[in-house]
């Protein structure tokens, strides 16, 4: 006679192992970046003289902090379920504003959070419009979107240079240690990941973010402030896109309509590659800057080649969003 209690694994055991599936689950799309931004250094490695140089990838910090913290910020937006379409043209817009104040003899010590605030305006105003008018955030951002890339041809419809004296030293200004550089910019995009790693991890603020993300419903009939979680996650994108637009203006010295043109693009991508689920409720900043770091790789192992169009980044990024999008599509119907 078969003890059919001894096949069967006790309550305890049967939750032990779901939590640990669900543990594999949770992290399988961050681990999947990792071992993808590794494969990819390796292969530059092995295929490309000088790729191993430790500037090498110091420099795709360089070249993509103004990216970093924007994707930030879309980080936020998509967490709770929603899409930011504005960025790259809040990007847009602050350089321009910055520039255009500039070069009227504005200080930078006015003239930056002047531009700091116009970026969390239009996020606010974007987020009110999602939450009191039922917009759906495609068509409330695309609105954003056209507002601000329209506001910057108001302003001037050439290139502004930036020949300010604080704005160029920080924008020239290399922080060396060991022999390798890195720059300002590169410091306030690590420390804008660190400030939203803790605030999703350790604050009721980033738990209301995920709970709003998985199921909203739920999230209102637990008492949550589902409305004022969503007004604040666009706000903190569009300060995050000002931002990003202030490190740009670095990167660039000037300010033009069309810098930051897709950027909005490259940042959900970076997102999504990251391992954030684009239904919300799942992801994290770690995430998205091993997903930053992935795109930055791809353009480096294109420039290393020599003999690729630059639309190879495009077809490459577009490759790895399916194949990150149809991993999702799994990981979220093993957890069903």
């Amino acid at each position: 006679m078969i003890d059919l209690k001894t096949r069967m694994p006790s309550p305890p055991a049967n939750l032990a192992r779901m939590r640990s599936l669900a543990m594999r689950n949770k992290y399988l799309p961050v681990s999947a970046t990792a071992v993808l931004l590794a494969l990819m250094y390796g292969i530059g490695v092995i295929n490309y003289t000088g790729f191993s140089d430790t500037q090498v990838v110091l420099n795709v910090f360089v070249d993509n902090a103004f990216l970093l913290v924007v994707a930030v910020g879309m980080t936020f937006v998509i967490l709770t379920g929603g899409i930011d379409l504005s960025v790259g043209a809040v990007v847009a817009l602050t350089t321009m504003i910055a520039a255009g104040l500039l070069e009227k003899g504005w200080p930078p010590a006015v003239a930056l959070p002047v531009v700091l605030l116009v970026g969390a305006t239009i996020g606010l105003g974007m987020g009110c419009m999602i939450h009191f008018f039922e917009v759906q955030p495609f068509i409330a951002t695309l609105a954003g979107m056209f507002l601000a890339r329209g506001l910057c041809y108001v302003i001037s419809t050439d290139s502004i240079p930036i020949s300010d004296p604080f704005w160029v030293s920080v924008a020239n200004k290399q922080i060396w240690f060991g022999g390798f550089f890195i720059t300002i910019s590169v410091l306030i995009a690590l420390a804008v990941v660190l400030i939203a790693a803790y605030v999703l991890s350790y604050t009721k603020f980033g738990r209301d973010v995920y709970a709003v993300g998985g199921n909203p419903q739920s999230a209102m009939l637990m008492g949550l402030r589902v409305g004022r979680t969503r007004i604040a996650v666009y706000t903190i994108s569009g300060l995050c896109s000002a931002l990003g637009g202030v490190l740009l203006s670095f990167y660039m010295l000037s300010g033009y309509g069309l810098h930051a043109s897709g950027m909005e693009l490259d940042a959900i991508a970076a997102v999504v590659i990251g391992g954030t689920l684009l239904t919300g409720g799942s992801g994290y900043v770690i995430g998205t800057v091993l997903g930053v770091l992935v795109l930055g790789l791809i353009q480096t192992i294109i420039t290393f080649q020599g003999d690729l169009s630059s639309w190879w980044t495009k077809i490459f990024i577009g490759i790895l969003l399916f194949v990150f999008i149809v991993l999702q599509r799994a990981v979220t119907r093993r957890r069903r």
